[in-house]
């Protein structure tokens, strides 16, 4: 169990010793982001705005634009509300390569209810040309791909959640390529597509059904934008049926992504994420429960899905 933020701001650390040019960016954040010791062992490499992320973007696009690799790093509800106008202004309309680190994304920021909440975040910068979309689902996934954004050609979001999760991945034995999903197991009855933290109940999931007889297909579909249009159109043809997860409104996001994908080459797809209504409060863990985004509600859906 670790918690992507960590191995995010960790791997920074990491790479900023050694590369002078690294330079992170926060907004009275340096908790939130576990950016205290970067802030402190770099902090010629650090720059605090404090609590103004319009600001924090538009200094981050300026360093990018002189040659700094920058990371802007803070809370993703605000990343893609507050400031969404420079996100897509100075980041993505401007080709400025800055990568943004939004935490608690998603409904981590459970208990303080929709005010906190990031269920659009995929929907609007999915729409932004010059913007790149990643949700990493684990503490190794996430490691890898710092080491590949310190040198990306554009801007890039990257959601993470707050707490500690289960390990995906087994060990770093495992392919991470831009716009490239991962086949964690693979089936004939079902693909069950997921993103970020949701690919740990998936392939969970899963392994349930397989107890059960159902030969399932699990994909990791970390890369948003660009996305694996390929992996999603093989599920359709190999295995007929595809249900995608998400902590994520059910608009706009990975789902709508799929069924776009597959519009002139239909399967049945069904999509598991947030409805339409302001979220529930409470614990991450309670919030996908009710809304059957978590290991249970994923086995339960197949076997309804399965049914019909």
């Amino acid at each position: 169990m670790f918690a992507c933020r960590k191995s995010f701001t960790d791997t920074l650390l990491a790479l900023a010793k050694e590369d002078k040019d690294i330079v992170a960016v926060t907004t009275d954040a340096r908790g939130s982001v576990t950016l205290g010791d970067f802030a402190k062992e770099l902090p010629e490499q650090f720059v605090e705005c404090g609590i103004a992320e319009q600001d924090a973007v538009g200094i981050a696009a300026g360093l990018a634009h002189s040659g700094k690799k920058t990371f802007v790093c803070g809370p993703a509800c605000f990343y893609v509300a507050r400031s969404l106008e420079q996100v897509k202004v100075d980041l993505a309309y401007s080709r400025n390569p800055v990568t943004i680190l939004g935490v608690s994304g998603g409904v981590a920021y459970g208990a303080l209810g929709t005010t906190h909440h990031s269920l659009h975040d995929m929907a609007v910068l999915r729409c932004f040309p010059g913007m790149s979309i990643c949700l990493p689902c684990d503490g190794r996934q996430t490691e890898k791909l710092v080491k590949l954004l310190v040198d990306y050609p554009q801007a890039c979001y990257v959601r993470v959640g707050r707490a500690a999760v289960p390990d995906v991945y087994a060990d770093d034995n495992f392919l991470f390529e831009v716009g490239k999903a991962n086949l964690l197991m693979d089936g004939k009855d079902l693909t069950i597509i997921a993103v970020g933290e949701t690919v740990y109940h998936a392939q969970q999931a899963g392994i349930e059904l397989a107890k059960q007889g159902i030969s399932t297909r699990v994909l990791d579909m970390a890369w948003i934008k660009p996305c694996d249009k390929e992996a999603v159109l093989k599920a359709a043809r190999e295995t007929g049926r595809i249900i995608t997860v998400e902590e994520h409104s059910k608009f706009g996001g990975l789902g709508a992504m799929v069924c776009e994908i597959l519009s002139e080459n239909p399967v049945p797809v069904r999509i598991l994420g947030i409805p339409d209504e302001d979220a529930i409060h409470g614990t991450n863990k309670e919030i996908f429960h009710h809304y059957g985004i978590d290991t249970e509600g994923i086995v339960k859906s197949a076997l309804d899905f399965i049914k019909r």
